[in-house]
């Protein structure tokens, strides 16, 4: 195996040398005007914008990249992405974080069809719980965002995106079943009906698991469901409503750390009879748009809401818990105006939002009554398009809070692409996270207390990047160099003589940088390679931040037939070696470990026995390979599928 992972490192090492350059991949891409992959999460105003226009790193997985790499949890596909990061502490549905750039997992915002989908309460969004749809794409922004979203964009946004009607028309349904007891399905019908867009969907997986402590025969499995609908009513050509609602449910097992300073497992995972977790999620969006101007001038009146409910049993009962919710209300008003070849758009949008959150947890020494905190953002933004070749845009935000001082943050960022297929691009950013509720005011007897007084996280970055396109349309290369700083950073501290963890601002910075480039290449219609890597030096006072490895590389390539009734991809994903804390010191004062590196060999195929009806199969961690994403959770070794799917 030691000869494998050296040869996929050299893989990737070749891909930086090759002459190089951005971050967005346009064939992963929706197409907008003129043929130009759009993307929509980068600007304000509503309206997509072509990826050759965008300063931003981004990568696009389009729904049909989810099927050739038959994605059923989000987050294995996010692997696949430049920058990012991912850990899962446990099975299939267990709490699944996202990092970008070295950044931690409460600095990225996520967004669901348009919606703020973190935990009001955790301050973070939990990918263990997000199930792939039947028809979806994500965007992944990269960099400081706060100028356009506010807090939890300091090291990006992800935004997942349902497919709509027009988009995806028809009904489609699979049914599959595999090792370790695991059977899950879905179901999607969509369409135009007159002025109705509507699209609905369903998502199950069930799995009885396999072991997560390291010497534990337990099989922690799990149940996880979603539900999404998506319906625009458009009675004329310039007003459209927009409705979302989206429900998940995660009921999964757990197991817990020794905590008898006894025992030679103190400090590690162990089986845990009895433990589980439950999640619930419900969201919501209404959204209303006027255009006029001949469709110059988009205004739109939104408001959604985000409903989270997560509690964990023992053996004897509800052993923690948390609600939250969090009410947004939007306005956005956005002006197209220039010539042919000079083209200017300014935006404006206020988003009012309040969080509130209370801990359920039955202990008596935690505050069990509700809080709230309320923010008021107020955004400009500029973009600038000339001759279809040079853009440039600048973004500023204002936000007044009620519990912490009020922050300005902004963005600058350029464009531009020469006649020989060469973009060169660049951007600036500031951003800001504000404390969690638990950060602030959580409570566990003996071992944790909150801190009221703590400051928002603030950083600061800027990013160059180079991009070539070859032979036209067949391949595309990008690199891109990004440098943050992020300044009064939350970390626990450990205070004599009760030694009992307490959050504190740190008084150093912490830095990253590194290096992002990806290959993507169709050399021939019957052939698609894509692949990336990421060199990351996250450091804090000199000290290597935890679950962020110096290497992480993917390489995905789909093989189709001339008559593409078959297709099979082959996906390697590489994780490099990474530190992380253990508390396995009696007076809980975490210890440095290293956690080895490692490589995931997936691969799958799908034949179409008729045009409306395929059968397909997969094999995960073809190499069975041993190895831990947190410290002593032990992972799941090699694992087949099989199944059918029907599309009308």
């Amino acid at each position: 195996m030691t000869m494998f992972k050296t040869s996929f490192v050299s893989l990737l090492a070749i891909a930086v040398a090759t002459p190089a350059f951005a971050q967005a991949d346009p064939n992963q891409l929706p197409m907008g005007y003129a043929g130009e992959p759009i993307v929509i999460t980068a600007s304000r105003s509503g309206e997509g914008v072509p990826v050759s226009q965008l300063g931003a790193s981004v990568t696009v997985l389009e729904a049909q990249t989810l099927d050739n790499r038959q994605t059923r949890i989000v987050s294995d596909i996010l692997r696949d992405v430049p920058g990012l990061a991912i850990s899962r502490s446990g099975a299939i549905g267990s709490p699944t974080q996202v990092r970008i750039r070295g950044s931690e997992g409460n600095h990225v915002l996520v967004l669901i069809d348009g919606i703020e989908a973190a935990d009001p309460y955790q301050g973070e969004y939990d990918f263990g719980t997000l199930l792939a749809d039947p028809a979806a794409r994500i965007e992944v922004l990269r960099g400081q965002q706060s100028s356009l979203y506010g807090s939890d964009a300091i090291g990006g946004v992800i935004h997942y995106i349902t497919l709509t009607g027009a988009e995806a028309p028809g009904f489609s349904a699979r049914a599959e079943g595999g090792s370790f007891g695991t059977y899950s399905g879905s179901a999607r019908t969509a369409g135009v009906a007159g002025t109705l867009d509507y699209a609905v969907s369903g998502t199950y997986y069930h799995t009885r698991g396999t072991p997560t402590a390291r010497l534990g025969t337990r099989d922690v499995g799990s149940d996880n469901a979603g539900f999404s609908a998506k319906l625009i009513w458009s009675p004329s050509d310039n007003f459209k409503l927009i409705g979302v609602a989206r429900y998940s449910y995660t009921d999964v097992d757990t197991n817990n750390n020794e905590s008898d300073p006894a025992s030679p497992l103190f400090g590690t995972i162990v089986d845990t009879p009895g433990a589980y977790q439950k999640n619930e999620g419900f969201y919501g969006l209404l959204r209303a748009e006027f255009t006029a101007l001949d469709g110059r001038w988009t205004n739109a009146l939104s408001g959604q809401i985000a409903d989270t409910t997560r509690k964990g049993f023992i053996a004897s009962g509800l052993d923690y818990g948390d609600k939250g919710q969090r009410y947004k209300g939007s306005f956005t008003s956005s002006l197209k105006f220039g010539t042919d070849t000079v083209v200017h758009r300014l935006t404006a949008a206020v988003d009012v939002e309040r969080e509130q959150f209370q801990n359920i947890t039955p202990s008596p020494f935690a505050f069990q009554g509700k809080r709230h905190t309320d923010n008021v953002g107020l955004v400009g933004q500029y973009e600038l398009l000339v001759d279809e070749a040079l853009s440039l845009g600048a973004s500023i935000r204002r936000d007044e809070n009620n519990r912490f001082d009020d922050t300005t943050t902004w963005r600058a960022q350029g464009s531009y692409r020469f006649a020989t297929g060469t973009r060169i691009r660049g951007a600036y950013g500031t951003g800001v996270k504000n404390p969690g509720y638990f950060e602030l005011f959580g409570f566990t007897d003996g071992q944790y207390i909150g801190n009221p007084n703590l400051k928002p996280e603030k950083s600061q970055g800027w990013e160059a990047g180079i991009e070539q396109s070859i032979g036209g349309d067949k391949a595309t290369i990008g690199a891109t160099w990004f440098d943050s700083k992020l300044k009064d950073e939350i970390y626990t501290t450990y205070p004599a003589p009760d030694f009992i963890a307490t959050p504190g601002n740190r008084t150093t910075d912490s830095k990253q940088h590194g290096l992002e480039v990806f290959v993507s290449a169709r050399p021939i219609p019957q052939i698609r390679l894509d692949a990336a890597y990421t060199y990351l030096k996250a450091r804090e006072d000199g000290i290597v931040e935890v679950r962020r490895p110096k290497h992480i590389g993917s390489f995905n390539t789909t093989v189709f037939s001339t008559d593409q009734r078959f297709s099979g991809t082959l996906t390697l994903r590489y994780n490099g070696r990474q530190e992380d804390v253990a508390f396995t010191d009696p007076s809980f004062i975490p210890v440095r470990v290293s956690l080895r590196d490692y490589v995931l060999v997936n691969l799958n195929a799908e034949y179409k026995l008729r045009d409306n009806i395929a059968i397909f199969g997969r094999v995960e961690n073809l190499t069975d390979e041993q190895y831990e994403e947190v410290f002593s959770f032990a992972t799941q070794g090699r694992a087949a599928y099989g199944g059918v799917r029907v599309r009308f």
